[in-house]
């Protein structure tokens, strides 16, 4: 089949002035313009514009406008694509990462995903280290994609076994290829000054008192909370920790101690401070316990209908 735009003085010219006009097998078809916003060029194009989607039941009941950043209408399915567009571009600005290249990350899931995605799309090869504990569906998600996937052992950031020490070894040995280096590559953060803070701020048309995430790298936290306190500095920027993580007694009390207990998220939570999160403009932060989390999950899922994760 063939598509050519019809144009100059001929008769679908003269009665559809204005609009856009086809020729599919010699029959004229009538095609409203459509914006570039609504347009998305391939899996790179679907990199943000994400919708803000009101959460009506808990709105009402509190009296308060509260929206969810729908992060799974990237084309990877997660906010994780926004980092993983980000990290590989700031490689090409740099020169560091050349065609036919290959990407390593160390990643428990979403951001690994989303590098996967990027790579298939911009011609790189894809190597991703995580922990063993992560679950089964992710280390498939990955493989379907192409991405070269090793499990690791969980050790802490303080051993030379941990899965991102390793994957930085192994970038260092092989030719044309980086560490993308998410907790500590501020290109992260970069991804969340330059997007998700301009959307939900021009979304709400500036009207937003507060923002609240889970973090794991630190760079959406901070990097959404940089542009909208640049904004409005009254703008409260909150960080929402799952226990065992030290984020919430670092905010709280200047502490890197673990709040008690352990938790069954995924991604979020840290152990330390990240480079991607130091200067972070966070107001205030809340030990989310995980029944809590579960019970909220489901609220938002079964009763407001909307797709979200514990991550």
């Amino acid at each position: 089949m063939s598509a050519v735009s019809v144009t100059g003085k001929t008769l679908a010219g003269k009665l559809f002035r204005g609009e856009r006009h086809i020729v599919q097998n010699g029959l004229f078809v009538l095609s409203r313009s459509v914006s570039n916003e609504a347009v998305r060029r391939g899996i790179v194009g679907m990199v943000g514009r994400t919708p803000l989607v009101r959460i009506n039941k808990i709105s009402d009941e509190t009296g308060c406008e509260i929206l969810a950043k729908a992060e799974f209408c990237n084309g990877g399915g997660s906010v994780k694509d926004r980092a993983a567009y980000f990290l590989i571009k700031d490689a090409e600005e740099k020169g560091l990462l050349k065609p036919g290249g290959t990407v390593v990350e160390g990643t428990a899931g979403n951001t690994g995903i989303g590098l996967a995605h990027m790579c298939l799309a911009l011609g790189y090869k894809c190597v991703i280290y995580m922990p063993d504990n992560q679950s089964q569906e992710k280390i498939d998600m990955l493989k379907t994609l192409g991405a070269d996937v090793r499990p690791c052992p969980v050790k802490p950031w303080t051993d030379d076994m941990n899965y991102n020490h390793q994957a930085k070894r192994y970038a260092d040995s092989v030719e044309n290829a980086v560490w993308t280096n998410q907790f500590d590559n501020t290109a992260n953060r970069r991804a969340h000054i330059e997007t998700t803070g301009p959307e939900i701020w021009q979304d709400t048309k500036g009207k937003v008192d507060a923002i609240v995430f889970g973090t794991g790298t630190g760079g959406t936290l901070a990097g959404t909370g940089i542009y909208l306190k640049d904004k409005n500095p009254r703008i409260q920027v909150v960080c929402a920790d799952p226990q065992g993580s030290v984020l919430y007694n670092w905010f709280k009390n200047g502490q890197l101690e673990r709040s008690d207990g352990s938790s069954i998220t995924e991604g979020i939570g840290q152990g330390r401070v990240t480079e991607n999160m130091k200067g972070a403009p966070v107001d205030d932060a809340m030990c989310i316990l995980d029944k809590d989390a579960v019970e909220m999950f489901s609220s938002v899922i079964f009763l407001e209908h909307v797709c979200c994760q514990l991550a």
